[in-house]
């Protein structure tokens, strides 16, 4: 036990003493609060561009005129010029684009597809499908009113459905709430992924260094290979939990510290700019706030701490001893190419289980499922862990990373011994093979 702990001290003195350790563990708060500002004044600068949309209309329904300028958007009515002028016209003043709305003829499907829009560069999407949404609503209301259907009257059976969502229990929720819990679940499971492969290559990478300058010979001496690939391992992983610490501490300070100095609301930043009518549609009312503040409340917040550590830290043991064998049995990092799918595609197929599956069903079969695997769990069990899991789930999944860890380390630790001790040759999945044999 003495020397498991020499092990993981010495680790982690050699990863929190290295100076690209120092500087990034520093340095990244800054980059990610200086994008962010960077994404916010670029953002900024996007949204004061207004756009110059030209307009002939011939189709006699004014159709032009429920395009209405706003701050983004200016449209200029050239009906009367004539297309064919109106072409020059735009290109003189380098407006963004023509809008040409033909004479109207019996069959409106067939017209639909005769309006053209013309521009020198290739248009902006959002904006085309918002002139399409006007013109199908204005050809809409048209043809009703041909049958003797008013307008007025689709108005008024039009109706906003709210449905008031509460559980067995009496609890209340909301949309807004279902989303909070989605994007607490993607970014604990996204956080788990990128941590595994980064510091997974770590421990791989430290490998290779020990073998490659033939340190290791003289740690195998007195300790064991179990040992020092669980030293390694455990090592790794606190360093790495001592980086993202501090990386939250800091990102908090320098968020506050800049909002401070430069005036710039963080909660205009992250919320996106909407119109009142639709701010209005996602918040109804007073309610719709309360709703997710009761919602966050009844959120097990301790358990989903308690559960992102046990996963976080399970899933990177569980990796982190593959790639510590893989670093084992190579002479060079460019070697350990021929092995990283196998270990790639458990993580990239868990977070697409994650996005494909979880949001749209997290207690359907398919999430369930990979939520227990264990080469996966880590990752899809956290994106699941907001939306509530049963117990019995929970408890077998948990048990099963703990077992595969266990067995994992025992295989990697063959493998490691062996080809520790292994120089000049580029192994196969056939010698790897016959180490887990001896």
């Amino acid at each position: 036990m003495e020397k498991l702990k020499l092990i993981i001290y010495r680790e982690f003195l050699i990863k929190v003493r290295n100076k690209s350790f120092i500087v990034l563990t520093f340095l990244s708060p800054i980059l990610v609060i200086g994008m962010g500002f960077l994404v916010f004044y670029l953002t900024q600068v996007n949204e004061s561009t207004v756009k110059h949309i030209a307009i002939v209309d011939n189709s006699t329904l004014e159709i032009g005129s429920l395009l209405q300028s706003n701050e983004s958007v200016t449209y200029i009515d050239l009906t009367v010029v004539g297309l064919d002028k109106s072409k020059v016209l735009v290109k003189e003043n380098n407006y963004d684009g023509l809008l040409y709305l033909p004479v109207i003829e019996d069959d409106l499907k067939e017209y639909s597809h005769k309006i053209m829009y013309f521009s020198a560069d290739t248009p902006n999407f959002m904006l085309i499908k918002s002139l399409e949404n006007k013109i199908a609503n204005r050809l809409k209301f048209f043809h009703l009113e041909k049958i003797g259907i008013q307008a007025q009257t689709i108005y008024d059976a039009t109706y906003n459905v709210a449905i008031h969502q509460e559980n067995f229990y009496g609890e209340e929720s909301s949309k807004l709430g279902a989303g909070l819990k989605i994007g607490l679940g993607t970014g604990a499971g996204y956080l788990v992924m990128m941590f595994i492969i980064i510091y997974g290559n770590s421990v791989m990478r430290s490998v290779i260094e020990e073998k490659t300058s033939r340190v290791i010979e003289v740690i195998v001496s007195s300790v064991k290979p179990f040992q020092l690939l669980l030293g390694k391992i455990i090592g790794n992983a606190s360093a790495g939990l001592l980086q993202f610490f501090i990386w939250g501490l800091l990102i908090v300070f320098c968020s506050i510290a800049a909002s401070m100095f430069l005036g710039v609301d963080l909660m205009a930043m992250n919320t996106p700019k909407l119109p009142v009518n639709q701010m209005a549609e996602n918040l109804e009312n007073y309610d719709d706030i309360v709703f997710v503040l009761k919602e966050i409340l009844q959120l097990p917040l301790v358990t989903m701490v308690l559960l992102f550590v046990f996963y976080f830290l399970g899933g990177f043991f569980l990796y982190s001893s593959i790639y510590a064998a893989i670093g084992a049995a190579v002479d060079s990092e460019t070697d350990t190419q021929q092995f990283m799918l196998p270990v790639i595609i458990p993580l990239m197929l868990a977070v697409y289980v994650g996005f494909a599956a979880v949001i749209s069903d997290p207690h359907g079969p398919v999430a369930t499922t990979f939520s227990i695997i264990p080469f996966t769990s880590p990752i899809v069990m956290l994106m699941r862990i907001p939306f509530g899991v049963a117990w019995y789930e929970l408890l077998g999944s948990m048990l099963l990373l703990v077992v595969t860890f266990l067995g994992i380390v025992l295989l990697a630790a063959k493998i490691y011994k062996v080809g520790i001790l292994m120089y000049g040759k580029k192994p196969s999945y056939k010698d790897l093979y016959k180490w887990l044999r001896y």
